[in-house]
């Protein structure tokens, strides 16, 4: 994958900076493979607004994706590398020997033609899924279990990958993208490599029209409102935080920036390592 840009002759093309999608060998997706999407406005079933900033966009189609890879030992062979408008890696079309399709996550370096296959035999290829029993300490992989059988989780997202550190008895010791190290049972599945499209976080859609096109519509700062409209707003002129210094508040009044995970949770006994917290600017 590679990234395209524009000559600077408006300003939406000053700054554009967009894929060039020349991986993708398919432009229309497998109809059997599809599902119609609803779109919600962000609203719940009584019509109220439960996620703000949400409208619109370009019409979609869901594709079913394999998380679980379920067949083991049958090889299948790569038909065509595929854009997905609902995740932002790229999607793999395969096809089994008894002529089935299904999706799966395109990691960097698979080419159509290749042959990817699932199970304990499985050989250590991008796109390839086995238990972390068989994966060797050090590979990169995506698509992991949490727990036997559920489906891939964690690293599922463009340019994502964990690293297999060690393994203690019947727990493998995973590092996370988040550098997090946890505590993964051996039996769970991961698909060797690293999730493509991983310039995607270059991307640089330079205009706000773009942004539409996703459904995302405009986000308002709190600071910007009235003090009747949020707990940020008001002040004498430009004021953090409605003139005083007490902390930024989402609309109903909770702090920002405090920890959403439960203080005593059963999973805990699990995580060898946290997460590294964000440096603090200087």
């Amino acid at each position: 994958m590679g990234l395209k840009s524009y000559r600077p002759i408006t300003p939406s093309n000053r700054y554009k900076l967009h894929p060039d999608f020349s991986e993708i060998t398919k432009s229309t997706p497998e109809k059997s493979l599809t599902r119609p999407k609803k779109r919600t406005g962000g609203r719940n079933n009584n019509g109220r607004i439960t996620c703000r900033h949400r409208g619109g966009g370009h019409k979609r189609k869901y594709r079913l994706i394999d998380f679980k890879r379920l067949r083991h030992d049958e090889t299948a062979k790569v038909v065509a590398i595929e854009y997905d408008p609902n995740r932002t890696a790229r999607i793999a079309l395969i096809e089994y020997g008894d002529g089935q399709r299904s999706y799966i996550l395109a990691p960097r370096k698979l080419e159509v033609g290749a042959e990817v296959s699932a199970g304990d035999k499985a050989p250590i290829k991008p796109g390839c899924a086995l238990p972390l029993s068989k994966i060797p300490t050090g590979t990169s992989i995506h698509n992991v279990e949490l727990k036997p059988g559920r489906g891939g989780q964690i690293a599922r997202s463009a340019g994502q990958s964990c690293i297999l550190s060690n393994r203690e008895g019947n727990y493998a010791l995973v590092k996370l993208p988040s550098g997090e190290i946890r505590k993964i049972h051996t039996k769970c599945y991961a698909t060797v490599g690293i999730v493509g499209n991983h310039e995607h976080e270059q991307v640089v859609s330079a205009k706000a029209g773009r942004t539409r096109w996703k459904g995302i519509r405009p986000t308002v700062r709190g600071m910007c409102m009235n003090p009747v409209d949020h707990p940020n707003g008001g002040g004498e002129g430009k004021s953090k935080s409605g003139g005083g210094r007490q902390h930024l508040k989402s609309p109903w009044g909770h702090v920002k920036g405090q920890r959403t995970r439960q203080k005593y949770k059963g999973s805990d006994k699990f995580i060898i390592e946290r997460r590294k917290s964000k440096k603090k600017r200087g």
